[in-house]
């Protein structure tokens, strides 16, 4: 008779209505956390810094004739602002003529004309498209240089990498910040958040 009185015992598979396992949600939870670490890895990628990819003339190279300017290729649309190019023959003379201009991933240098044949040791320095300064040296040579003396020309030292040339005023592509990331981390937040709460909410409601 005594045993009759106690309640029957609840089988332990048999949950609540409207109540969900606890590990699926916090496997849900794991889930968005680990696709936020990637997109915050991928994202820290995106933002290393440019790098040169070719030049023309190219490293090392013997031109016939001194061209009219330089190119110089880079792994993403660098910074229009800051932009310097120097062209130094054997005697430190800059034959660079006028400001940088970058189209896209190609920053160009025009060169004065009346330059003498021989070598010549390229300094450049751009913004990188995650604002960080990068800076290089190559050099080549040429048979032949221009036939037109120039008016005037320059001395000039090694690219002073702390000088700021703010007010210049070149044509440059359009940095590629990665907003569609932070846009996504950001979504994938906001599901984390409201899954923990959830969660929360229903470890609170089954006490």
């Amino acid at each position: 008779m005594v045993a009759s009185l106690l309640p029957p015992a609840q089988h332990p598979a048999t949950l609540r209505p409207g109540r969900r396992p606890l590990p699926a949600v916090a496997g849900l939870v794991s889930a968005v956390l680990l696709a936020l670490a990637m997109l915050l890895g991928a994202g820290g990628a995106a933002s290393a810094h440019d790098e040169l990819t070719g030049t023309d003339p190219a490293e090392g190279a013997t031109l016939d004739v001194l061209p009219p300017s330089l190119e110089l290729t880079f792994s993403n649309v660098p910074s229009g602002i800051g932009a310097q190019v120097q062209v130094l023959d054997e005697s430190g003379v800059d034959w660079a003529d006028g400001p940088v201009q970058i189209v896209d991933r190609t920053a160009t240098q025009p060169l004065r004309t009346g330059a003498p044949a021989g070598s010549y040791t390229v300094n450049w320095r751009v913004v990188s498209s995650d604002s960080h300064p990068i800076e290089g040296t190559f050099g080549f040579s040429a048979l032949q240089g221009s036939t037109t003396v120039p008016d005037s020309v320059s001395t000039a030292g090694p690219v002073d990498t702390e000088e700021a040339q703010a007010g210049e005023t070149q044509t440059a592509g359009v940095s590629d910040f990665p907003w569609s990331i932070i846009l996504m981390v950001a979504a994938l937040v906001a599901i984390a958040v409201a899954l923990a709460v959830t969660a929360r909410k229903r470890l609170g409601a089954g006490k």
